[in-house]
């Protein structure tokens, strides 16, 4: 049977436990340090916390150890490694390979999505090598990974939803070159989501003040039957900067989308135990995102970016009519009730992002915040009256958007997701009292205490029955009760009572226990030890046996591992030795031609250079036309 794995994120124990208790079957979270969130550490601590809150579950905890590493980090990397693994962690996602050279703890390694797994060949060489799962390349299709998987049995992950780097993960080095902050170690500062003017050869202005290179937020949600028919058996969301109520909302939407697949299917079955019941209705489109793309998935298709904000637009909920100074008439979809504090936005004439939050409504008619104009180009002092119709000049429909709903906020943040584990209880006698017994756990306890005979057996098996039924906020729930006595006895509500608060207890202890058994049995080979040779193109950065710049090698562990499977020459990553000349510091599947009605094949004329500015730098665009994709190049 195919076990399949809901992994969501947490940037810290309190999202981590949300995203555990809303139904995830694992989460990943950065340790102290070194992982690709700079800014976003936990303490082993919390991570010990959350690792045992996770495995009563016998769901898991992954931790981002995915940073390039320098020399001087080794021992500190190792030592978290070592911290994590003491701490209950089952898992490290990691992308320098020193890490495989190390005297690491017996602990899983996971092949981050930062190591450019886009082939088979790169990925039989991971799990050639002792990854126990690795994280495939966001620009993969559906039948790329079908490719993948015929070819390899590792276990595969992949991202379904949230939001997308426009470079392939780990060959960006845009905020590097822009301002040293490398995206590599986990300091990117998103030049992708800025404003560039697109100009050609000439340095004529084609697109002025477009967020050309920012893509919309991936949403796999209707292809993951087939994604797990093409042999993904880990869905991944993204968002370790999230907050709990996006990690909750997502989460419980998977874990639904999920298990009706899981329910019709009898090869399939969850990763983990319990149920969970969240207070609120799942809804993708109520959580930040730019507008949603499934990308790649079957194949290369136009509206995949996000041109005129890289700010959440959220749901589609009807269309403006009319807009008088403070107040505006829409016409909303059907269903759609708007609440005083609900957010709200749109695009204006200039395609510049507007929004502004709801203070009344009156039938179809928004009393806004602040006076509202969709033509910028109109003074305010100007003009008090704007209708937009079909006859009018410059007319278009301006859609209106909710980015966020308040009462649905609200209901999000009080939900606590209240998973819950079944289990069935034996109640027998002892020769000084009683012992109450978890039976698929095959956890007892027993208490001394006074036996007295029931006066009225009837109401005394109801009130025990009653008391052993009523689990209040423990994690568990019970769905049978097999009491097991020759002679009544009338036991009190306090009696009763403690036998559950120490059942679960040991309940919660044991399954700890099991799952860290459980987790922990697999062999792993070390990298030093293993012979590999690689040939070809190896992380489409490696010619035979040459690695160049961007096989990001930055310390000399991961200079010997490659040395040990036969690369001859290797080349500094850029984090470490900025390269003369001209180099790519992007390579990716977006092409700015395609999206913006200028593609080669399309117009039938050569994809010459372009070139991007802003007042970050100067870029040109090259296009690799067979092999449909686009490189940004430092020049």
């Amino acid at each position: 049977m195919k076990k399949i794995e809901l992994l969501s994120p947490a940037k810290n124990l309190e999202v981590g436990i949300a995203a555990i208790n809303h139904g995830a079957d694992a989460v990943y979270i950065g340790g102290p340090s070194f992982g690709a969130r700079e800014k976003v550490g936990n303490s082993i601590e919390d991570i010990e916390k959350l690792c045992n809150h996770a495995a009563i579950y016998d769901a898991k905890v992954y931790i981002t150890l995915n940073t390039l590493l320098f020399d001087n980090e080794l021992e500190q990397a190792r030592k978290i490694a070592w911290d994590c693994y003491n701490a209950g962690v089952d898992a490290l996602i990691v992308q320098d390979m020193s890490l495989l050279m190390m005297d690491m703890p017996p602990i899983a390694l996971h092949a981050s999505t930062q190591c450019n797994n886009t082939t088979a060949e790169k990925v039989k060489f991971l799990e050639d090598v002792g990854f126990q799962q690795v994280v495939l390349a966001r620009e993969l299709s559906i039948n790329e990974i079908k490719e993948i998987r015929s070819k390899t049995t590792v276990p595969l992950e992949f991202f379904v939803h949230g939001a997308l780097c426009v470079s392939y993960s780990g060959q960006c080095y845009l905020s590097h070159v822009i301002g040293h902050r490398s995206a590599n170690r986990g300091a990117c500062a998103q030049p992708c989501r800025l404003a560039w003017n697109l100009e050609d050869e000439k340095g004529n202005v084609l697109i002025a003040n477009r967020h050309l290179l920012s893509l919309r937020d991936m949403n796999n949600s209707k292809n993951l039957e087939e994604l797990i028919d093409a042999g993904i058996t880990s869905f991944k969301i993204e968002g370790r900067l999230k907050d709990s109520d996006y990690v909750k909302n997502t989460t419980a939407y998977y874990r639904r989308a999920i298990d009706e697949i899981i329910e019709r299917r009898s090869d399939l079955e969850r990763a983990s135990h319990g149920v969970s019941s969240p207070s609120f209705e799942p809804n993708l489109e109520k959580s930040f995102s730019r507008g949603f793309t499934d990308y790649f998935a079957h194949g290369r298709q136009k509206n995949i970016d996000a041109p005129f904000t890289p700010k959440s637009m959220g749901e589609h909920i009807g269309e403006i009519k009319k807009i008088d100074g403070k107040h505006v008439t829409v016409k909303l979809k059907e269903g759609v009730i708007l609440h005083n504090g609900d957010g709200l936005c749109f695009l204006d004439d200039d395609k510049q992002l507007q929004g502004f939050n709801v203070n009344g409504v009156e039938g179809n008619v928004i009393l806004c915040s602040k006076e509202i104009s969709p033509l910028p180009s109109v003074g305010r002092n100007d003009i008090k009256k704007i209708v937009i119709s079909s006859e009018a000049k410059r007319s278009r429909e301006i859609s209106l958007y909710r980015n966020f709903d308040i009462i649905w906020q609200k209901s999000v943040e009080n939900s606590t997701g209240n998973r819950k584990l079944p289990i069935k209880l034996t109640l027998s006698e002892t020769s000084d009292g009683f012992r109450l017994t978890s039976v698929d756990e095959n956890v007892s306890i027993s208490l001394q205490c006074q036996k007295d005979i029931a006066k009225n057996p009837e109401k005394a098996l109801e009130n025990i029955r009653t008391k052993l039924s009523q689990w209040g906020d423990t994690k568990f729930v019970v769905e049978n009760i097999d009491i097991q006595l020759d002679t009544i006895y009338f036991i009190p509500a306090s009696v009763l009572g403690e036998m559950k608060r120490q059942l679960v207890t040991e309940l919660e202890k044991s399954l700890i226990e099991r799952h860290r058994v459980g987790a922990r049995h697999f062999d792993r080979p070390q990298g030093a030890e293993k012979s590999h040779s690689i040939e070809g193109d190896f992380s489409t950065t490696l010619e035979m046996t040459r690695l160049s710049y961007l096989g990001n090698v930055t310390n000399a562990l991961a200079r010997q591992f490659y040395e040990n499977h036969g690369v001859t020459h290797i080349d500094e990553g850029l984090e470490k030795t900025m390269p003369e000349g001209e180099i790519v510091v992007m390579t990716t599947k977006h092409c700015i031609r395609y999206a913006n009605g200028m593609c080669s094949k399309e117009i039938g004329k050569p994809a010459t250079p372009l070139y991007i500015n802003n007042d970050r730098g100067r870029f040109r665009l090259d296009f690799d036309c067979k092999k449909c994709c686009m490189k940004v190049v430092n020049i």
